[in-house]
């Protein structure tokens, strides 16, 4: 099989490499493409690579019928849209760790910068000027460095801090304050930070929740004179409101390398006096275009010749070492949700999953994944679901669904549980994963069963009287129809039973509705469990 790779953004000639001497793959640079343009080629590969040029627009997904993975060289995600990858079981991954020394000490640079005046006196000096009245500074040793977000970039920037002799707080709530203290940070409320700092410091990533963090209202209540730093992402800052502050002298000076529009239409910030402006360097150098193009290069590369998929947004990472342990429960769940589905005979709009056992020791969102991805499977296009869309596609269909976890053991040392409501009928189903790694159904409806669940099945539910196998064994032989194996169970001696026939084939509507017709049968379903 040949991959073939779209390149639509520059990147180093490394990661272009990467591509070029991995076994089975071609890669195609064509950089500067209008989105008209890539939708007319885009169908032809299976995965797309972007910095932050080129705008990965539903449009273009759409048009890319057989995308795999759209790799971004970089951090931020905003000029892809996920959500429509999603949607179409696109994974979506970027090398968040690549620039994380590029983009600290730009940041750093620019405090120093801002701090001097530097770019200034430089334009000053080289217009002919000997001005040194003008450009008086201010130190940055013994000031209060405010850093709005903890992540890679954001302790780095706090370790160049500490060593300028900073005081350093920070804001994050999901920051191990642990970790913060070993580097001599302390992490605060957002007001606290804000309130207290002499330079404020954005490294968080551009969201519903941080568009405008920092806006009229929060810049008032900044300490006067203070000093702002933005090379994250463009929108969190509000730059009309910054320039307000910078005019008034609320805020003595901002130093920007991202912007809410890019390359910007309003100029006022960027011709600003009091400004420091980059048209977003963070990621340029040499060092880091080539870490990035290296990264997102072998994880598309590992990605689709199945060795781990890394730095996915809408899909989690498994490890190689942790899938080879769950990959027979990731089997037995979308064969556990692809068995509840047939037998509800209707869209399924409530699932509920238990997990006892063993298998609690692991992360269990990923079979709950391949449970609803089963479930869906009989209503929509099986190449339309998968791991990556499958909880996408729940929400949007209206399956509601809950994940429990119990260590208790119970006849088995590894259960799931799975309860599948639909509009006429609710479906209960328990899986087990055998000694030998091979998944087994173990319970349908309660009734007890040790069924393989694989190929096609004839599932007989029945009173407990003698000659049924017999009867439905005539039926299935007179019609040429092999039983590859059989497995019963019952609830009570006398009461009903149940009993899951495997067979070689499929068999015709007719030869079911001649089993329907044996006295003992209450029902008989034909259920296609895959390979």
């Amino acid at each position: 099989m040949t991959f073939r790779v779209l390149v639509c953004d520059p990147i180093s000639d490394d990661g272009v490499a990467v591509f070029k001497n991995a076994k089975g793959f071609t890669v195609d640079v064509k950089t500067g493409l209008s989105e008209d343009e890539i939708c007319k080629i885009v169908h032809h590969y299976d995965a797309l690579v972007v910095r932050s040029q080129t705008k990965v627009t539903d449009k273009i997904i759409c048009a890319g019928t057989q995308l795999k993975i759209i790799g971004r060289a970089g951090v931020g995600l905003d000029n892809v849209d996920t959500e429509a990858a999603t949607r179409r079981g696109i994974v979506v991954m970027n090398t968040p760790g690549g620039n994380t020394t590029s983009t600290a000490e730009l940041s750093f640079a620019m405090l120093l910068a801002l701090s001097r005046l530097i770019p200034q006196a430089n334009t000053s000096l080289r217009s002919g000027q000997w001005d040194r009245k003008s450009f008086k500074g201010v130190e940055v040793s013994g000031k209060t460095l405010g850093i709005l977000g903890m992540g890679r970039i954001g302790t780095e920037v706090a370790r160049r801090a500490r060593a300028f002799n900073m005081k350093v707080i920070a804001y994050d709530p999901y920051a191990s304050e642990e970790m913060a203290k070993q580097i001599g940070v302390e992490i605060k409320d957002l007001d606290s930070v804000i309130q207290a700092a002499d330079y404020l410091t954005i490294h968080t990533p551009l969201t519903d929740e941080t568009r405008n963090l920092i806006n009229r209202e929060r810049l008032a209540r900044m300490k006067k004179g203070a000093r702002i730093i933005n090379c994250a992402r463009g929108g969190i800052v509000n730059e009309k409101d910054l320039v307000e502050a910078l005019n008034s002298g609320q805020i003595a000076g901002a130093a920007f390398d991202v912007y809410s529009k890019e390359p910007p239409e309003d100029r006022s910030l960027i011709e600003h006096p009091k400004t420091v402006c980059t048209p977003h360097l963070g990621a340029s150098t040499e060092e880091a275009q080539s870490v990035v193009a290296v990264e997102v290069a072998h994880q598309i590369v590992d990605a689709l010749t199945g060795k781990g998929i890394r730095n996915a947004a809408n899909i989690p990472f498994i490890d190689p070492k942790l899938m080879e342990q769950l990959s027979p429960y990731l089997v037995l769940g979308e064969k556990l949700g692809l068995l509840g589905a047939q037998l509800a005979k209707g869209f399924v709009s409530e699932m509920a999953i238990d997990y006892s056992g063993e298998v609690t020791e692991y992360d269990v969102h990923p079979i709950t994944v391949a449970i609803l991805k089963g479930a869906l499977a009989p209503f929509v296009d099986h190449a339309e679901v998968n791991a990556v869309n499958a909880p996408y596609i729940a929400k949007e269909r209206g399956l509601v669904y809950t994940e429990t976890k119990s260590s208790n053991i119970q006849t088995f040392t590894n259960l799931i549980n799975v309860t599948l409501k639909a509009k006429d009928r609710e479906i209960s189903l328990s899986g087990a994963v055998t000694a030998e790694k091979n998944p087994h159904i173990v319970r349908i409806d309660g009734y007890h069963v040790d069924m393989k669940p694989f190929g096609w099945h004839l599932l007989v539910f029945n009173q407990d009287k003698p000659g049924l196998i017999g009867a439905v064994g005539t039926i299935l032989g007179d019609a040429g129809v092999n039983i590859s194996d059989m497995t019963l169970g019952r609830k009570e001696k006398g009461g009903s039973a149940l009993a899951a026939i495997a067979l070689d084939e499929i068999i015709s509507e007719k030869i079911l509705n001649n089993i329907r017709l044996i006295q003992q049968v209450i029902s008989a379903s034909l259920v296609n469990m895959g390979k």
